[in-house]
Protein backbone atom coordinates (compact mmCIF):
# COMPACT_ATOMS: atom_id res chain seq x y z
CA UNK A 1 0.00 0.00 0.00
CA UNK A 2 1.24 3.47 -0.86
CA UNK A 3 0.53 6.12 1.73
CA UNK A 4 -0.16 9.77 1.03
CA UNK A 5 3.03 11.59 0.14
CA UNK A 6 4.96 8.44 -0.76
CA UNK A 7 6.64 8.10 -4.14
CA UNK A 8 6.09 4.74 -5.85
CA UNK A 9 8.31 3.47 -8.65
CA UNK A 10 7.41 0.33 -10.56
CA UNK A 11 9.71 -1.57 -12.94
CA UNK A 12 8.59 -1.52 -16.57
CA UNK A 13 9.57 -3.68 -19.54
CA UNK A 14 9.51 -2.05 -22.97
CA UNK A 15 9.47 -4.42 -25.98
CA UNK A 16 11.46 -3.35 -29.05
CA UNK A 17 11.33 -6.15 -31.58
CA UNK A 18 13.04 -9.11 -29.92
CA UNK A 19 14.63 -6.91 -27.24
CA UNK A 20 13.41 -5.74 -23.86
CA UNK A 21 14.36 -2.38 -22.40
CA UNK A 22 14.24 -1.68 -18.70
CA UNK A 23 12.28 1.27 -17.41
CA UNK A 24 10.71 2.76 -14.33
CA UNK A 25 7.04 3.72 -14.30
CA UNK A 26 5.34 6.21 -12.01
CA UNK A 27 1.57 6.13 -11.90
CA UNK A 28 -0.56 9.25 -11.98
CA UNK A 29 -3.93 10.61 -13.02
CA UNK A 30 -3.10 14.09 -14.28
CA UNK A 31 -2.57 14.93 -17.93
CA UNK A 32 -0.32 14.93 -19.80
CA UNK A 33 1.93 11.98 -19.04
CA UNK A 34 5.67 12.50 -19.45
CA UNK A 35 8.26 10.36 -21.21
CA UNK A 36 11.84 11.04 -20.09
CA UNK A 37 14.62 10.24 -22.57
CA UNK A 38 18.01 9.56 -20.92
CA UNK A 39 21.25 10.85 -22.39
CA UNK A 40 22.53 8.74 -25.32
CA UNK A 41 24.74 5.77 -24.38
CA UNK A 42 27.86 7.45 -25.78
CA UNK A 43 27.38 10.21 -23.21
CA UNK A 44 27.57 7.64 -20.44
CA UNK A 45 24.08 8.31 -19.14
CA UNK A 46 21.01 6.35 -18.27
CA UNK A 47 17.63 6.72 -16.65
CA UNK A 48 19.28 7.23 -13.25
CA UNK A 49 20.94 10.45 -14.39
CA UNK A 50 20.41 12.97 -11.59
CA UNK A 51 18.31 15.31 -13.73
CA UNK A 52 16.17 12.45 -15.10
CA UNK A 53 15.44 11.21 -11.58
CA UNK A 54 14.71 14.72 -10.32
CA UNK A 55 12.32 15.48 -13.17
CA UNK A 56 10.54 12.15 -12.69
CA UNK A 57 10.15 12.82 -8.97
CA UNK A 58 8.81 16.36 -9.39
CA UNK A 59 6.35 15.46 -12.14
CA UNK A 60 5.12 12.21 -10.58
CA UNK A 61 4.79 13.86 -7.16
CA UNK A 62 2.42 16.36 -8.80
CA UNK A 63 0.27 13.48 -10.08
CA UNK A 64 1.42 12.98 -13.68
CA UNK A 65 2.33 9.53 -15.04
CA UNK A 66 6.04 9.30 -15.91
CA UNK A 67 8.12 6.71 -17.74
CA UNK A 68 11.92 6.78 -17.90
CA UNK A 69 14.04 4.03 -19.38
CA UNK A 70 17.46 2.90 -20.55
CA UNK A 71 18.38 2.67 -24.21
CA UNK A 72 19.39 -0.76 -25.52
CA UNK A 73 22.75 -1.93 -24.26
CA UNK A 74 22.62 0.27 -21.16
CA UNK A 75 22.34 -1.35 -17.70
CA UNK A 76 19.70 -4.12 -17.89
CA UNK A 77 18.30 -3.15 -21.30
CA UNK A 78 19.01 -5.90 -23.81
CA UNK A 79 20.94 -5.62 -27.06
CA UNK A 80 23.99 -3.76 -28.26
CA UNK A 81 24.26 -0.02 -28.00
CA UNK A 82 23.01 1.64 -31.14
CA UNK A 83 23.14 4.99 -32.88
CA UNK A 84 20.49 7.62 -33.59
CA UNK A 85 18.13 5.32 -35.51
CA UNK A 86 18.14 2.70 -32.75
CA UNK A 87 17.67 5.34 -30.09
CA UNK A 88 14.66 6.70 -31.97
CA UNK A 89 13.26 3.17 -32.22
CA UNK A 90 13.73 2.69 -28.47
CA UNK A 91 12.11 6.03 -27.66
CA UNK A 92 9.18 5.27 -29.96
CA UNK A 93 8.62 1.94 -28.21
CA UNK A 94 8.69 3.71 -24.84
CA UNK A 95 6.15 6.20 -26.15
CA UNK A 96 3.95 3.29 -27.23
CA UNK A 97 3.98 2.02 -23.64
CA UNK A 98 3.05 5.43 -22.24
CA UNK A 99 0.11 5.64 -24.64
CA UNK A 100 -0.96 2.07 -23.86
CA UNK A 101 -0.78 2.55 -20.09
CA UNK A 102 -2.56 5.91 -20.00
CA UNK A 103 -4.76 6.05 -23.10
CA UNK A 104 -3.50 9.61 -23.50
CA UNK A 105 -3.93 11.49 -26.76
CA UNK A 106 -1.25 14.00 -25.77
CA UNK A 107 2.14 13.07 -24.32
CA UNK A 108 5.01 15.34 -23.27
CA UNK A 109 8.65 14.35 -23.80
CA UNK A 110 11.68 15.58 -21.86
CA UNK A 111 15.18 14.72 -23.06
CA UNK A 112 18.66 14.96 -21.58
CA UNK A 113 21.81 15.93 -23.46
CA UNK A 114 22.16 14.54 -26.97
CA UNK A 115 18.75 12.88 -26.82
CA UNK A 116 17.41 16.28 -27.83
CA UNK A 117 17.73 15.07 -31.44
CA UNK A 118 15.62 12.00 -30.64
CA UNK A 119 13.00 14.06 -28.83
CA UNK A 120 12.56 16.38 -31.80
CA UNK A 121 12.36 13.42 -34.18
CA UNK A 122 9.59 11.95 -32.01
CA UNK A 123 7.77 15.29 -32.04
CA UNK A 124 7.91 15.44 -35.83
CA UNK A 125 6.98 11.81 -36.38
CA UNK A 126 4.34 11.09 -33.75
CA UNK A 127 1.17 13.18 -33.53
CA UNK A 128 0.65 12.33 -29.86
CA UNK A 129 3.83 14.19 -28.82
CA UNK A 130 2.34 17.54 -27.95
CA UNK A 131 5.25 19.18 -26.12
CA UNK A 132 9.02 18.78 -25.86
CA UNK A 133 11.50 19.90 -23.21
CA UNK A 134 15.24 19.75 -23.89
CA UNK A 135 17.44 19.60 -20.78
CA UNK A 136 21.09 20.55 -21.41
CA UNK A 137 20.59 19.92 -25.15
CA UNK A 138 23.58 18.93 -27.27
CA UNK A 139 24.02 17.66 -30.79
CA UNK A 140 21.96 20.27 -32.59
CA UNK A 141 21.97 23.97 -33.38
CA UNK A 142 19.22 26.22 -32.02
CA UNK A 143 18.24 27.26 -35.56
CA UNK A 144 17.36 23.62 -36.29
CA UNK A 145 14.41 23.88 -33.88
CA UNK A 146 11.23 24.80 -35.71
CA UNK A 147 8.67 24.06 -33.01
CA UNK A 148 7.92 25.71 -29.66
CA UNK A 149 10.03 23.83 -27.12
CA UNK A 150 11.34 24.52 -23.65
CA UNK A 151 15.09 24.30 -23.11
CA UNK A 152 16.45 24.05 -19.55
CA UNK A 153 20.15 24.66 -19.04
CA UNK A 154 22.61 25.47 -16.31
CA UNK A 155 23.56 29.13 -16.49
CA UNK A 156 27.21 28.06 -16.17
CA UNK A 157 27.02 25.43 -18.92
CA UNK A 158 29.69 26.78 -21.27
CA UNK A 159 28.76 24.37 -24.06
CA UNK A 160 25.56 26.27 -24.77
CA UNK A 161 25.54 29.79 -26.27
CA UNK A 162 22.60 31.01 -24.25
CA UNK A 163 21.93 34.17 -26.22
CA UNK A 164 21.61 32.41 -29.57
CA UNK A 165 19.54 29.64 -28.01
CA UNK A 166 17.22 32.15 -26.36
CA UNK A 167 16.75 34.11 -29.57
CA UNK A 168 16.11 31.02 -31.69
CA UNK A 169 13.64 29.54 -29.24
CA UNK A 170 11.76 32.82 -29.00
CA UNK A 171 11.42 32.90 -32.80
CA UNK A 172 9.88 29.43 -32.81
CA UNK A 173 7.53 30.19 -29.92
CA UNK A 174 9.56 28.41 -27.25
CA UNK A 175 11.71 29.66 -24.42
CA UNK A 176 14.91 29.10 -22.51
CA UNK A 177 15.11 28.63 -18.74
CA UNK A 178 18.55 29.01 -17.20
CA UNK A 179 19.15 27.48 -13.77
CA UNK A 180 21.43 29.85 -11.91
CA UNK A 181 24.69 28.88 -10.17
CA UNK A 182 25.01 25.49 -11.87
CA UNK A 183 26.34 23.84 -15.03
CA UNK A 184 25.40 20.78 -17.10
CA UNK A 185 25.89 18.47 -14.09
CA UNK A 186 23.19 20.24 -12.03
CA UNK A 187 25.12 19.40 -8.87
CA UNK A 188 23.76 22.68 -7.54
CA UNK A 189 20.13 23.80 -7.67
CA UNK A 190 18.97 20.42 -9.01
CA UNK A 191 15.40 20.84 -7.65
CA UNK A 192 15.01 23.90 -9.88
CA UNK A 193 15.20 21.63 -12.93
CA UNK A 194 12.20 19.62 -11.74
CA UNK A 195 10.29 22.80 -10.91
CA UNK A 196 10.94 24.26 -14.36
CA UNK A 197 9.79 21.11 -16.14
CA UNK A 198 6.67 20.80 -13.99
CA UNK A 199 5.70 24.42 -14.60
CA UNK A 200 6.11 23.89 -18.35
CA UNK A 201 4.09 20.67 -18.23
CA UNK A 202 1.18 22.32 -16.49
CA UNK A 203 0.90 25.41 -18.71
Amino acid sequence: MVLKGQFLERPALIPVGSLMLEGVWHRGQRAPPLLVLPPPPDEGGGMDHVAAAEVAWAVAHAGHPVLRFNFRGVAASQGKRGGPSEQLEDASAALDLVEENTGAQRVAVASLGGSAVTALALRRGRSTVAAVCLISPTGLLPDEIREPVLAVTGAEDLRIPHRSWGDALARSGGRLVRIERTDATFLKNLPEVGKAVLKWLET
